[in-house]
């Protein structure tokens, strides 16, 4: 029995220093010559030096041309993505992110935001109420503290301790909303924000009013950093302590300062089961257009849930170190901005599963 462990002991080692010899690599990645881990493979897309920032939604155009005040002038990615997604976050019309969002269905307003530059600093609130501008307390969260999320009434506390105002959030015209869902008290989230056929059987939604939709921005500045933010209100209507993908790294948002970034909107309970931007930036990393990466991540949530898929709403946002977009949802509907030095302005519609909704 000792010969036969020495002898595969050998064996794994010779296999090993076999490896090492005919291409240097492990499946960790280089090796040099001093026999530590060396840095891995240059990225396959160059980086550009033209600013650039993309996000998701019709509300999105104002929000690009926001961070596109500091871009513009050579500012930082990340404060560039802050500062656009507030736009949003302050919009009292605006029912699915920020201080105007529709409450929990007990008549609490509950906000998800988080950020993240690319070098894999990252922030994020998760539940918290009061505050107009949860970005701000992400970016907080990632700068201040040794931590990643905060939650509920610790993430309160925090943003409070930070001098950040507290506010009652519930506007009239959304707890007009609230009382009047309570009639039916139906839970059923609409494919699109574009649906607005209250009473004709298509959301159950009082007033036509929308209730789920995420602000995701990405923006690379002239010095080719890379940085994403995501916030919202959540879906509307959804259990008290309810948490999407927005706040949840790998979830909502992504970003790494070698590959790219990405970021999602839609059910983030389908995103969270897949680790969505993650996955999205991975595919990247492996040689794939943003495009082909939006696409394999949505597929993967059509093939592994191909009925309730028919019913809901995913989409993918994704901007490599080069520039280049992509984008890709479930649903026909889901539309995305972009603005650069040449191009301020307009959405654009992106490709989808299905083009006609089952809803």
């Amino acid at each position: 029995m000792t010969d036969r462990r020495r002898f595969l002991k050998a064996s794994l080692l010779g296999a090993s220093a076999s490896m090492l010899a005919w291409g240097g690599k492990l499946a960790a990645g280089p090796i040099d010559q001093s026999g530590k881990l060396a840095a891995g493979p240059a990225p396959r897309t160059p980086p550009t030096t033209t600013a650039r920032v993309i996000s998701t939604w019709d509300f999105g155009i104002a929000a690009n041309q926001a961070a596109w005040a500091i871009l513009g002038k050579g500012g930082h990615a990340l404060d560039a993505v802050e500062t656009g997604v507030q736009v949003p976050e302050s919009d009292l019309k605006n029912h699915s992110v920020g201080r105007a969002g529709y409450p929990d269905r007990d008549g609490h307003v509950s906000l998800d935001a988080s950020i993240m530059d690319a070098d894999g600093n990252c922030g994020a609130v998760a539940a918290i109420e009061h505050i107009a501008h949860p970005i701000s307390v992400a970016r907080r969260v990632m700068e201040r503290t040794p931590h990643v999320l905060l939650v509920g009434e610790g993430a309160l506390q925090f943003a409070l301790e930070q001098g950040f105002k507290k506010e009652e959030l519930l506007t009239p015209e959304s707890e007009k909303a609230w009382h009047e869902w309570q009639k039916t008290a139906k839970y059923q989230p609409s494919i699109n924000s574009e649906v607005h056929d209250y009473g004709k059987g298509k959301t159950g939604m009082p007033g036509g009013a929308h209730n789920h939709d995420t602000i995701g921005m990405l923006a690379i500045d002239a010095q080719g950093r890379l940085a994403g933010a995501c916030t919202t209100s959540g879906m509307a209507w959804k259990m008290r302590g309810r948490v999407g993908d927005s706040p949840i790294i790998g979830a909502g948002l992504y970003v790494d300062g070698e590959i790219g970034g990405a970021t999602s909107t839609g059910v983030g309970e389908e995103v969270i089961r897949n680790a969505g931007s993650f996955l999205v930036v991975e595919l990247m990393r492996q040689g794939r257009s943003p495009q082909e990466a939006c696409k394999e991540a949505v597929m993967r949530i059509v093939r592994r849930r191909p009925e309730a898929s028919k019913t809901l709403q995913v989409g993918f946002l994704a901007m490599n170190r080069a520039g280049e977009v992509g984008a890709y949802a479930i649903q026909r509907g889901f539309s995305y901005a972009v603005c650069d030095a040449k191009k301020q302005d307009g959405l654009i519609p992106a490709q989808s599963v299905y083009t006609t909704n089952y809803s």
